[in-house]
């Protein structure tokens, strides 16, 4: 992100505070502002089971819903309308692929059809936590009457939070974070996550087969869902033959995704699978077309756009799915909970399903991906 696009971020505060909505995009460019005409109240069908788990309240022996082994299936229904215009302030990592973007549609759909408003700022990479801390003090100077926060750290908002969640709710969407502080979580154990990617591994080269050499790229050490992911794969990894030669951390920027690459590839010449973020399996595509190791295989430990088109096209194998558009649109709708004090269930999420060329033609992709022609909302008035 360029230097400026902090500077009009805060400007765009400035702008809320004075009761205009304005939306900045990464680069300092303009983004979508979006004055939502108000929609018929019917709540949006949860098309499968999301996990209750009571992770986020705190209490002394939970370990946060990454750890939610113990939840059980529920049937969420959503609120129909919110009872005022409340605004919103939402925090991302980053917007540097369409995962997030994904979120982002969910988010600006709930906002829509509840008739609630927000602002979003973008942090620009998991390095920045600095600036995440800068933005969601502003959202609470600015009198947000809830706060949203896809965190770049696991713990290291704590402190901030704490402070926030005295004056309001503070709901944590996607990545892991530290329960302290946190009213309520939509989210999946990333845990699942890794795991989903080792049993796809596990079912190609089971356990006492030959082995095969594997390349990790977890993402960017010290990343809210990074610690979990990584220990979810690698305990699922031991069902299979498969053994770790190469680690490489970095953000999940496409340009430093392929610097990762093509490092691995030259330091490591026997390999059989390179596995690990969205853009990375993205990146790998086209690099390993270049060089002529299409013999490799590429696996996601989540799902993008692109990574559903290399699934279609038979060039990235497989990919769990955590439904990032339902995943945003329970963020929005528990954040109108908690404001309106109806929040029940703290921590929730959908099943995570594995997407294979088999299954591609058949899973929800709807709750997966947004549009083709989505573009980011930044902002939008409450109605």
């Amino acid at each position: 992100m360029q230097p400026g696009g902090y500077l009009l971020r805060l400007l765009a505060q400035s702008a809320w505070v004075a009761g205009i909505t304005l939306g900045v995009t990464v680069g300092a460019t303009v983004g979508s502002t979006v004055a939502l005409q108000a929609q018929p109240s019917e709540p949006w069908p949860l098309q499968m089971h999301a996990t209750e788990t009571t992770g986020n309240q705190g209490a002394e022996g939970h370990q946060g819903a990454a750890d939610a082994d113990s939840g059980k299936p529920i049937a969420y229904q959503p609120l129909a309308r919110a009872e005022a215009p409340w605004r919103l302030c939402i925090l991302y990592p980053h917007l540097k692929d369409s995962y997030w973007l994904s979120v982002n549609h969910g988010m600006a759909e709930e906002a829509r059809r509840l008739g609630v408003g927000f602002t979003l700022y973008e942090a620009g990479g998991y390095p920045n936590l600095p600036r995440q801390i800068q933005q969601a003090r502003a959202c609470a100077e600015a009198g947000a009457d809830a706060l949203i926060i896809g965190t770049v750290s696991y713990d290291g908002m704590t402190p901030t939070l704490r402070e926030i969640a005295t004056r309001i709710p503070v709901i944590a969407a996607v990545n892991d974070i530290a329960p302290e502080a946190i009213s309520a979580r939509a989210a999946v154990p990333w845990r699942d996550m890794g795991a989903a990617a080792a049993a796809q591994l596990a079912r190609l080269h089971p356990k006492g087969s030959s082995p095969v050499n594997i390349a990790w790229f977890p993402g960017p050490e010290g990343a809210g869902w990074v610690r979990f992911v990584e220990e979810g794969f690698r305990t699922g990894l031991a069902d299979s033959s498969a053994r770790i030669v190469a680690v490489r951390h970095g953000d999940t920027g496409r340009e430093e995704q392929v610097l990762l690459i093509e490092d691995v590839l030259d330091s490591q010449p026997a390999l059989d699978y390179l596995v690990g973020s969205g853009p990375m399996a993205e990146a790998a595509v086209s690099i390993l077309r270049a060089r002529g190791r299409e013999d490799i295989g590429i696996i996601s430990d989540y799902m993008t756009h692109a990574v559903h088109r290399g699934i279609l096209r038979g060039r990235i194998l497989a990919a769990p799915s955590d439904f990032p558009v339902l995943q945003g649109r329970l963020a929005v709708e528990m954040a109108v909970r908690a404001i309106e004090g109806k929040l029940e269930i703290r921590a929730a999420g959908p099943d995570i399903v594995t997407v294979t060329a088999e299954n591609i033609r058949a899973y929800d992709g709807a709750e997966t991906l947004a549009p083709a022609d989505f573009a980011p909302v930044f902002a939008i008035g409450p109605q």
